[in-house]
């Protein structure tokens, strides 16, 4: 089956996720503002799951027409063949978003499309009441310039549920824009990689997961498991064809944190992602940052000032780790995520260059300085 996905993802992160997909191999992998679409078949589905760092999820694609009225919006919606997907008695929620189109209202268009999958249903299996006490098949839709896209979600969860963090330091990243950072910053396993601000531990556990290629879903679950039209194979098969693509060599990745506490939440949540043996953490002060290497990778998220410090701590903590970074040789990469307005003024240095991310709904930059 020809099947057409859409990875939704942070804004900003539209090429990492469209080089990802083509590192998979998938087809006609085409990036829009916030997602990116591409085409492969059922196999695809445990595969892109298991293996995407910095997609948000995985979207099956059933339907593509154009509504401007709610009866379009029906009619399209009950063309689909939804019984294929949706096993009698199973749930099946329905939620999205309307963008510059004539249905603006997000809860009518819900309530029209949950009337029309029913009906539909309904007619298949020969009854006027379903019963949705079954698993959850979790339908979105999206409406954008009238465009509607019709989707089952496969992944349940979001993927930046890796499922090693169960707890965090009260300001987390993500774990897909923390594998996004370690990516746009070069790193490809060999050089030596630090954190010295490293909170729960994401940036350099992400880091090892890169390093060692191991796929970063493996150790969760996805709603499409359930799915009977995929089958227990097709997810044995990407599970297998995921661990013979690991490495296993030495690396130095290190993270570090003034919080005692911090240093033992990321040692507990390493050993969860069953990477503790490729990542170190020890207590340390960012501001007084050194190594003894010639070269390496830094890549951080120092605290913004938001939530963890106060706006003058932060600019004096900027500055005397600024002044640190600048002692470190030339062949380091230096990649910093902030919101500070005047981050490279406290920082010491303007960076080589600037990418525009989103962490959360928090607009920041990602400073890089180096060769980059």
């Amino acid at each position: 089956m020809n099947c057409l996905f859409e990875i939704p993802c942070l804004l900003g992160l539209e090429k990492v996720v469209a080089d990802e997909l083509k590192k998979l191999k998938m087809a006609e992998v085409r990036a829009e503002n916030g997602r990116v679409l591409c085409r492969g078949g059922l196999a695809d589905i445990p595969r892109l799951n298991l293996n995407l760092r910095c997609g948000a999820r995985v979207l099956l694609v059933l339907a593509r027409f154009r509504a401007v009225s709610f009866e379009e919006l029906f009619q399209g919606t009950r063309a689909v063949a939804w019984q294929d997907w949706i096993p009698q008695g199973w749930e099946f929620p329905v939620t999205g978003y309307s963008i510059n189109s004539q249905l603006h209202s997000v809860p009518a268009c819900q309530s029209i499309v949950k009337k029309a999958v029913s009906q539909k249903l309904g007619e298949v299996y020969h009854t006027q009441w379903l019963n949705e006490d079954g698993p959850r098949c979790q339908i979105r839709f999206s409406i954008f310039k009238d465009q509607v896209d019709l989707c089952l979600d496969t992944s349940g969860q979001g993927l930046y549920k890796r499922g090693y963090r169960a707890v965090n330091n009260g300001a987390p990243l993500r774990e897909t824009l923390a594998a996004a950072l370690v990516l746009l910053s070069g790193y490809k396993g060999f050089d030596p990689f630090c954190d010295p601000f490293c909170g729960s531990g994401t940036i350099p556990i992400e880091a090892a997961l890169i390093a060692r290629n191991r796929a970063p879903g493996l150790n969760r679950s996805f709603d499409a498991q359930r799915w009977t039209t995929l089958g227990t194979k097709m997810w044995m098969n990407a599970v297998e064809e995921a661990l013979d693509k690991e490495y296993h060599r030495g690396y130095d990745i290190w993270g570090g944190d003034i919080d005692p506490r911090c240093v033992e939440l990321s040692r507990a949540n390493a050993e969860k992602a069953e990477v503790e043996d490729t990542v170190r953490f020890e207590q340390y002060d960012a501001r007084r940052f050194y190594s003894t290497s010639d070269y390496g990778r830094l890549v951080t998220n120092p605290p913004y000032g938001e939530r963890m410090m106060g706006q003058k701590e932060v600019a004096e903590l900027y500055r005397a780790f600024g002044h640190s970074v600048r002692l470190l040789p030339p062949f380091w990469r230096v990649s910093i995520l902030s919101s500070h307005t005047e981050f490279e003024e406290l920082f010491g240095q303007r960076a080589r260059k600037k990418r525009k991310l989103y962490n959360g709904m928090m607009k920041c930059d990602l400073f890089q300085y180096g060769k980059v």
